[in-house]
């Protein structure tokens, strides 16, 4: 009998359990989400910056760098992911993983409840390269320093990663039109200002 695959909250919440320093090196959260390439990866670094946490500021540059750099190897085709050293040394204290993963479990058990195998073009090699395309354009977005740039792009990474472990076209498809969304509220705060943007998205909410 086929094993079960985990689900990628099971996998996550295995991070804390099998790190028990007070310091994880990015290299040891790659090495703790080996099993399935890329989605997971993703999933881990784009999660802080999906979920409502106190981040300081500047602190969002940490999990963008990897998002950028897994992006590139996505797009490329590359079969493993990898860290340069420069990168993989860094570390982050295992009582913030743990918030972070505490946190956004729920809202990954939620998703994974309606992930199903659908649309298998999607996550084939070549919709993988469509994904890594995706996911650098939210990447290098969510690297802008400017308020609202981070949040609607890295969910839409998290969703197109979650499509990619469950083979879930249309997940990943929700995932490129909602960062998509993202990237064009970036581009009209950057044209006409933070105040500008906030006012035309409260008048069309009603407020």
């Amino acid at each position: 009998m086929k094993k079960e695959q985990r689900s990628a909250s099971d996998v996550l919440e295995g991070v804390v359990r099998d790190n028990l320093a007070d310091y994880i090196s990015l290299r040891e959260i790659k090495i703790s989400l080996h099993e399935r390439g890329f989605g997971l990866l993703m999933i881990i670094f784009a999660l802080p910056l999906s979920i409502p946490l106190p981040l300081p500021p500047g602190a969002t540059f940490i999990p963008a760098l990897p998002l950028v750099w897994f992006s590139i190897q996505m797009l490329q085709g590359v079969d493993s992911p990898w860290l340069p050293n420069w990168i993989a040394k860094k570390k982050i204290k295992r009582e913030t993983v743990a918030l972070i993963i505490e946190k956004g479990a729920p809202y990954l058990k939620k998703i994974e409840k309606l992930l199903r195998a659908r649309f298998p073009f999607a996550s084939s090699r070549k919709g993988e390269r469509l994904v890594g395309l995706f996911c650098l354009i939210f990447s290098i977005s969510i690297l802008i320093p400017l308020p609202f740039t981070n949040l609607i792009p890295a969910v839409g990474i998290v969703l197109m990663s979650l499509g990619l472990l469950s083979k879930d076209g249309i997940v990943i498809a929700l995932g490129m039109i909602l960062g998509s969304i993202g990237i064009a509220i970036t581009g009209l705060i950057i044209l006409l200002g933070k105040e500008a943007v906030m006012g035309v998205m409260g008048m069309a909410s009603g407020g």
